[in-house]
């Protein structure tokens, strides 16, 4: 990969819409409200949606949100989920799997269309991303939900991420700063612990969704929310990527945007 490498744009260099609240839990529900607004209106239109699920402390308010908001028929939504740790069953506390069955496939009033798992301990996890990888191609995505991380990284592509492949999963090494987080966070209890390589859905496969909600908050976010947003698309700063599509909104609380420029 040539770290000069940039996305290609669908126009130019997009513009992101932000959208900040006072907290997480505000945070949280404004994004569910458009997130259902666009699943809503993919079900109007397609008769069906596909949606891209993503996981961490920055989704719990909006999967919240999203599993009790009115009008989506789930019967007619397919999903996926971003990424999953490589060797981790679903009943480890830090499983990707887990964390969805029990906050969004399980909390769900009525069974989805289908749920397409990463299988974190597949014997072949090459295999495995071209499994779900194969479904994922069946369609286009209506909506990805995603974060930011505090190193910059979208879905587990840490820096430089590969801008430039177009396998839709990869595995991907999972860098110190990234593992470290996973630790802050609560989710392992040493950095010994943290799996080194995940699962992850690629750049160019999350840029390839119709419509993108990505929440973003605490302070921790900051530095990433700012360089993401300021200067350069780059794959040192992952989620910079995410202003190569043309239909992204970005929440935040007011911690997340603390460093962005105020005009």
């Amino acid at each position: 990969m040539s770290v000069g490498y940039h996305p290609p744009m669908r126009e130019s260099d997009h513009p992101i819409d932000l959208e900040v609240a006072p907290d997480a839990v505000a945070c949280g529900r404004s994004a569910a409200a458009t997130a259902a607004l666009r699943l809503r209106q993919a079900l109007a239109v397609h008769g069906a949606a596909r949606l891209v699920v993503a996981t961490g402390a920055s989704q719990f308010e909006l999967l919240k949100a999203l599993t009790a908001a009115p009008g989506i028929d789930w019967s007619r939504v397919t999903a996926f989920h971003l990424d999953e740790y490589v060797g981790l069953t679903p009943d480890h506390p830090a499983s990707f799997r887990g964390y969805l069955r029990e906050r969004f496939v399980g909390a769900l009033p009525r069974p989805l269309a289908a749920f397409h798992e990463l299988r974190g301990d597949a014997a072949d996890p090459t295999a495995e991303c071209a499994r779900v990888g194969a479904e994922l191609a069946q369609a286009p995505i209506d909506l990805l939900l995603c974060g930011i991380g505090e190193n910059g990284h979208l879905a587990f592509n840490d820096p430089p991420a590969d801008f430039a492949t177009e396998q839709p999963y990869l595995v991907v090494a999972l860098d110190d700063a990234c593992r470290r987080q996973q630790v802050g966070e609560g989710w392992f209890a040493t950095l010994d612990d943290v799996p080194t390589h995940a699962l992850s859905m690629s750049i160019q496969q999350i840029l390839a969704a119709r419509a993108i909600v990505c929440t973003v908050p605490d302070a921790r976010k900051a530095q990433a929310v700012h360089d993401a947003l300021i200067g350069d698309i780059r794959p040192e700063v992952p989620a910079s990527a995410l202003r190569a599509h043309d239909d992204v909104i970005l929440f935040l609380d007011e911690a997340s945007a603390a460093l962005l420029p105020s005009d």
